[in-house]
């Protein structure tokens, strides 16, 4: 397990950029690369495209889209599409997505578990091409199949990763997807019980946490030069302790340093704001709940996840320096 490792990527770089660093992530050995599907800004399907087109082996994943905005049907076309065009490489990543945005675009998040349960059900029944009719509370489909005339009309091998990150989905996750992709932005601690509620689930369905992978992501800011490391990352951990209070005491961030940063951010936060409240941050924070600094440190604090349980480390970088992290990580974790 040591040796997987995984890239992520957002909207910071070009998209043309990113092709680049897939493919030079597959050289290098990575197992995959994720895209990101978040915020109202890069759609994770036409990347995860261009990836695909420009790779030969690197799996390719979407981390994550939501269940709410693209009907079941259509997400089982899409991936089908994608399983097309890079056969066996496509993991199928969703979560439930989060307000104010859902609420702000007039989508209802209501029963979130039983959402999920539905969608993923009818959708796992489209990629092995059945017939499906399914009346639920939020999916309801008659008589429909993925209708393959030309090409292959085998079922399709997407294996479904759920984004969870709280204890509820997480059960669910265990009882239901084939793998959970874990937080970033959370201490190893947090894996602990992040591992008891998948194998709760998972008991429901007869197996063991053991039968579910794990990959989580990892900011990544490293440079041979600490500071710039620690600087690097410590714009997003200042805005995500702001975001994300209860996480952040969950990973051991204490209450005080949690009120001094309300006290500061508004939301959303201005850029002037960001900078006030960075100074608060210190450095034991910032390692905390990401990996950064030199090389030998950020490979150091991976092992601890993937000691706390994580499978495969997806790296998020921060740094200008792409290749020096997907170098970093090249040869597993050994200095």
């Amino acid at each position: 397990m040591a040796d997987r490792v995984a890239l992520y990527l957002q909207d910071a770089h070009d998209i043309q950029d990113g092709i680049e660093f897939a493919k030079y992530a597959e050289s290098r050995g990575f197992e995959a690369v994720w895209q990101a599907e978040s915020r109202l800004v890069r759609d994770a399907i036409v990347p995860m495209a261009a990836f695909a087109a420009h790779t030969r082996h690197i799996k390719i994943g979407s981390g994550v889209i939501n269940n709410w905005t693209r009907n079941v049907s259509l997400t089982a076309a899409t991936f089908l599409t994608l399983d097309d065009l890079a056969p066996d490489r496509m993991i199928l990543g969703i979560g439930a997505w989060w307000d104010p945005l859902a609420a702000n675009v007039g989508i209802e998040r209501r029963k979130p578990l039983l959402a999920m349960r539905e969608y993923i059900y009818v959708l796992r029944e489209l990629l092995a091409l059945k017939r499906v009719t399914f009346e639920g509370e939020f999916v309801n489909v008659h008589g429909i199949e993925l209708d393959v005339v030309h090409g292959r009309k085998e079922p399709r091998n997407v294996p479904i990763y759920i984004g969870a990150t709280g204890p509820q989905m997480m059960a669910l996750t265990g009882e239901i997807a084939d793998g959970a992709l874990l937080n970033y932005l959370v201490s190893p601690q947090y894996n602990v019980g992040a591992l008891e509620q998948l194998e709760k689930g998972a008991k429901i369905a007869g197996r063991s946490v053991e039968d579910i992978d794990r990959p989580q992501l990892v900011v990544c800011s490293v440079d041979h030069d600490r500071k710039r490391a620690l600087d690097g990352a410590r714009k997003l951990v200042t805005q995500y302790l702001g975001q994300q209070p209860h996480i952040m005491k969950a990973s051991g961030v204490s209450q005080n340093l949690l009120d001094e940063i309300q006290q500061v951010l508004s939301w959303p936060a201005s850029e002037e704001e960001i900078e006030r409240a960075m100074t608060l941050v210190p450095d034991d924070v910032v390692q905390l709940i990401t990996a950064s600094g030199t090389p030998q440190e950020v490979r150091a604090k991976v092992r601890e996840y993937v000691s706390a349980g994580c499978t495969c480390p997806v790296l998020y970088p921060l740094g200008p320096d792409v290749r020096l992290m997907i170098d970093t990580f090249a040869k597993g974790y050994s200095d």
